[in-house]
C-alpha cells in the first residue's frame, strides 16, 4: 500500500468510529431536553424519571465520543500537511470557531447540568440541556462548514500556490451547507429517537417495573423519530438534486451510471464489471433518476465515461472516476436503511395512535435490533459521501494524492493505525458494556425508587 492509500485508511477508520457516538449525542441531548421541559412544565415525576434515566446514557455516549474526536484534528497536520498548507487558511477558520464557541459552550453547560440538580432552579436547569443541545448542534455546523469546502469551495482566492479566504460569508453560506447540515442533523434526530424506541421496546416486551417510564418513553420517541426519518428524506430528495448539479460524478457513481441518459433510469440492482466500465447484470427503473433528479420524467444526467472525457479536458489527464462499487452499495446501504427505519416509524406511529404500544409484540421485537438501522445509515452515508468525492480532497483543486505528509512513512503509518483501531475498538466496547449496564442489564435504573428525587425546585 502507498502512503496516501494508508493516510486515508487511517482517518477513514477514526472518523467512522467517531461518527458512531455523534449522530446519538446531538439526537439524545434535544430529546432529554424536551423530557425535562416536560417534567417542569407539569412537575410530573414520570418526566423527572425518563430525564434521569436517558440524560446518564447521553452522558455515557457524550464522554466517549468527546475522547474519539480529539485525534482527528490532528490527523491534518501529521498525515495531511500539504492539505492543512494549501487550504489551512479557510479550513482552519471553521474549526476554531467550532472549538472556541461551540464545544466549550456545550461542554460547560453539561457540567452546570451535571452538577447543578440540588443547586439550580427546575427551569435554568433544564435550560442547561437545551444549551447543550443548542451547543452540540452549531458544534455539528461548523464542522461542516468546513467539510462542505471540501465538497464546494467557496469564498477563496489562489495566492502563491494557498487557498486563501477572501469572503467569509460565502463560506459560512456554501450552498452545500444548506443541504448538508439538515441531513446529518436529521439523522442525529432519527438515532436519537430508535435508541430510545430500541431501549423502550426491550423493556416493554419484558415488562419491566417502571413500565410507565418506557411507555412514555416510547411514544415521545415514536413521535420524534417520525419527525426525523420524514425529514431525512425530503433534505436527502434535496441532496441528491443538489449532487448531480455540483458533483456529477458522484451521482453517476452511486447509480453505475456508464453512458448519460435522457431520461435516465435508476437502478435496482446492478452488478458491474468496474474495470471495464459495463454492466453485467441490471435491472432499471427507465426515468425515475431524472424524477429524483430534476422532478420530472426527463432530463439528461451524465455518464462516467461522458464526465471523465469532460474532466480530463478540465483538470488535465488523470483518472477522475471514484470507487463505483463502494459508492454503489454504500449509497443503497443508506437509502436501505433508511426506508425500514420509515417503516417501522410509520408502524410505530400507528400503534401509538391504536393506543396498542404494550400489546405490539411483533413491533417491540423487531424495533429492538433496529437500534443498529441508524449506525448503518450514518456510516454509510459518510463513506459515500467522502469516497464519491475522490479523486479530490477539494474537490476541483487538490487531488488526494497531492495532500499527504511527504515525510510520513509506510511503517508509521501502519503502527498508528493498528494503535488506533486497537484504542478505538476498546473504547467502543467500553461504551456499549456502559450503555447496556445501565439500559437492560441487571443494574440498570429501571424502577422509580432508583430514579432518585429532585433536589431544588
Amino acid at each position: 500500500m502507498t502512503e496516501v492509500l494508508l493516510a486515508r485508511w487511517q482517518f477513514t477508520i477514526t472518523s467512522v468510529y467517531h461518527f458512531f457516538f455523534v449522530p446519538l449525542t446531538i439526537g439524545l441531548a434535544w430529546l432529554v431536553a424536551i423530557m425535562e421541559t416536560a417534567y417542569v412544565r407539569t412537575g410530573n415525576d414520570l418526566y423527572l424519571r425518563m430525564t434521569r434515566f436517558w440524560g446518564k446514557l447521553f452522558l455515557i455516549n457524550f464522554a466517549v465520543g468527546v475522547v474519539t474526536g480529539i485525534v482527528m484534528e490532528f490527523q491534518f497536520g501529521m498525515n495531511w500537511s500539504e492539505y492543512s498548507r494549501f487550504v489551512g487558511d479557510v479550513f482552519g477558520a471553521p474549526l476554531a470557531i467550532e472549538a472556541l464557541m461551540a464545544f466549550f459552550l456545550e461542554s460547560t453547560f453539561l457540567g452546570l447540568w451535571i452538577f447543578g440538580w440540588d443547586r439550580l432552579s427546575k427551569g435554568v436547569h433544564a435550560a442547561t440541556m437545551w444549551l447543550v443541545a443548542f451547543g452540540s448542534t452549531i458544534s455539528a455546523l461548523w464542522i461542516l462548514i468546513a467539510n462542505s469546502f471540501m465538497h464546494q469551495p467557496v469564498g477563496y482566492a489562489i495566492q502563491d500556490g494557498r487557498a486563501v479566504m477572501v469572503d467569509f460569508w460565502a463560506l459560512v453560506s456554501n450552498p452545500h451547507i444548506r443541504v448538508q447540515f439538515p441531513h446529518v442533523i436529521a439523522g442525529a434526530v432519527t438515532t436519537g429517537a430508535f435508541f430510545v424506541l430500541a431501549i423502550s421496546a426491550y423493556h416493554l416486551r419484558r415488562q419491566t417495573s417502571d413500565r410507565a417510564l418506557f411507555r412514555r418513553s416510547f411514544i415521545l420517541a415514536t413521535i420524534y423519530g417520525a419527525i426525523g426519518i420524514g425529514l431525512v428524506g425530503l433534505v436527502g430528495h434535496s441532496q441528491a438534486q443538489h449532487m448531480v448539479r455540483v458533483q456529477p460524478m458522484k451521482m453517476a457513481a452511486a447509480e453505475a451510471l456508464w453512458e448519460g441518459e435522457d431520461p435516465a433510469s435508476f437502478s435496482l440492482l446492478t452488478i458491474g464489471n468496474e474495470a471495464e466500465q459495463r454492466d453485467v447484470f441490471a435491472i432499471r427503473v427507465p426515468g425515475l433518476l431524472s424524477l429524483l433528479a430534476y422532478n420530472r420524467l426527463e432530463g439528461r444526467v451524465q455518464g462516467i465515461k461522458d464526465l471523465q472525457i469532460e474532466f480530463q479536458h478540465l483538470y488535465g489527464p488523470g483518472n477522475y472516476v471514484p470507487p463505483v462499487a463502494i459508492s454503489y452499495w454504500a449509497f443503497r446501504l443508506m437509502a436501505g436503511a433508511g426506508v425500514l427505519m420509515g417503516l417501522l416509524a410509520f408502524l410505530a406511529l400507528l400503534a401509538v395512535l391504536r393506543e396498542r404500544v404494550d400489546r405490539s409484540r411483533r413491533l417491540q421485537a423487531a424495533l429492538i435490533p433496529a437500534l443498529l438501522l441508524p449506525y448503518l445509515a450514518n456510516s454509510t452515508g459518510w463513506i459515500f459521501t467522502e469516497i464519491g468525492r475522490q479523486p479530490w480532497i477539494v474537490y476541483g483543486l487538490q487531488l488526494t494524492a497531492d495532500a499527504s505528509s511527504p515525510t510520513v512513512t509506510s511503517g508509521m503509518l501502519i503502527t498508528s493505525i493498528l494503535t488506533l483501531t486497537l484504542l478505538y475498538t476498546g473504547l467502543i466496547a467500553v461504551d456499549v458494556y456502559l450503555l447496556w449496564r445501565n439500559s437492560v442489564g441487571p443494574h440498570s435504573p429501571a424502577a422509580p425508587a432508583q430514579a432518585g428525587s429532585r433536589g431544588a425546585s
